[in-house]
């Protein structure tokens, strides 16, 4: 099936990024959706593919941190056919687009896997841009981070940044490790600026937000904690409104119970991954800057326990966010989606069901979140697994 032919995909139940629709078809043609009609009224000699009885339709899942999938590791080969390979690992757990992210490198490692970004983003629909988590991140906040990676920024990172072309970049620095005006400059070039490995003040990280930061990458994590003189960016994040953060819920890196509080502020959440080289793969260990990591009971950690990003897929992130923060279904499938569309600047494209937005969507049991087939820009793929567990 191409995608210049006219196709639906019919469910008993659809959510459309707003609301539940019953009995409902969703017509694609030329990878977009083209409208959403009830069941009786798809156009006549339009191939439909039927959903079995009790699973549910939904805007495909986004990610945007991925540092892996597949037994693959991006800071290892940061290319473009290691970006497909990643995303193609992801798509089995729902998740239709994502940013490849490069952990702290050197400048070289960043200028290729940028360069390796836009050619990807211009040829593999479910590859999104690019994250950039450093390097210009606090020595005291490094987290797995090789701290002899990380750096302040000059002059030549700014050009490479700005320079990126195709699709979207996101940086994650330290806003007080980058000179004023540098965020300001990234955002005026349309790149996305988040907070994270951080030790920024409230005041730190109120300016950095005046300047167009608009992210926190996995909030509570590698950042200053909250404390009653210095309430730091947990409370900026939390009372903007502007903002979005990223939430891992795995059940490891951050307790539930701070999670829901975190929900209760005025900031909007995503869900993110982190995942690494095992999601979606077929080994339990990898190496990063020379350390191995290993996947034991759910957490990738380093010899000395330190975690190392996660073994977590999205429909476990969803699940997670329902069984753990006690969510609605609804609304974690919104944190999945239309929330990280939004942050990206992508919301009028992706993160919805409906006329004119790209036709990546997930089919999946509202019970288990077990993915049952996904379509990016109207291709299908099938025979997937549900867990990253």
């Amino acid at each position: 099936m191409t995608g210049s032919v006219r196709h639906a995909v019919m469910a008993g139940t659809l959510f459309d990024g707003a609301r539940l629709l019953e009995d409902s078809a969703v017509v694609i043609e030329d990878g977009r959706i083209q409208e959403v009609v009830p069941r009786g009224a798809v156009p006549a000699a339009t191939t439909v593919t039927v959903l079995p009885e009790g699973v549910w339709l939904a805007p495909g899942f986004i990610d945007v941190q991925v540092n892996g999938g597949g037994d693959v590791l991006l800071n290892d080969a940061p290319t473009p056919k290691a970006m497909a390979a990643i995303a193609a690992a992801h798509r089995r757990f729902g998740t239709t687009a994502l940013l490849p992210t490069l952990i702290s490198d050197t400048p070289a490692k960043m200028r290729a896997a940028l360069a390796a970004a836009d050619q990807a983003a211009r040829t593999h629909p479910g590859v999104l841009g690019i994250h950039l988590e450093g390097p210009f991140l606090a020595p005291g906040k490094p987290g797995v981070h090789d701290p002899a990676m990380l750096r302040v920024p000059d002059a030549a990172d700014l050009e490479l940044i700005t320079g990126h072309g195709a699709g979207v970049a996101l940086v994650t620095l330290a806003p007080e490790r980058v000179p004023a005006g540098f965020i300001a400059r990234l955002v005026a070039a349309g790149v996305r600026v988040a907070l994270g490995h951080s030790m920024a003040t409230y005041a730190e990280t109120r300016a950095a937000l005046a300047e167009g930061l608009t992210g926190f990458t996995h909030l509570f994590n590698a950042m200053r904690p909250l404390d009653s003189r210095e309430p730091g960016p947990i409370a900026a994040a939390l009372e903007s409104s502007g903002a979005w953060f990223g939430m891992i819920v795995d059940g490891h890196h951050v307790a539930p119970a701070m999670l829901r509080l975190a929900l209760r502020g005025l900031a909007r959440p995503m869900l993110v991954t982190d995942a690494m080289p095992p999601v979606g793969g077929l080994r339990s260990e990898f190496v990063l800057d020379g350390r191995q990591v290993k996947v034991e009971a759910g957490r990738c950690t380093t010899p000395d326990g330190r975690l190392a990003g996660a073994a977590l897929g999205m429909a476990d992130a969803v699940r997670n966010c329902v069984a753990l923060l006690g969510v609605p279904l609804t609304e974690a499938l919104r944190f999945a989606s239309a929330e990280p569309a939004a942050f990206l600047g992508l919301g009028d494209t992706l993160g919805a069901i409906a006329p004119g937005y790209r036709a990546d969507l997930v089919a999946f049991d509202p019970l288990d979140i077990a993915i049952h087939q996904t379509w990016v820009a109207g291709q299908p793929m099938r025979d997937h697994a549900g867990s990253a567990e």
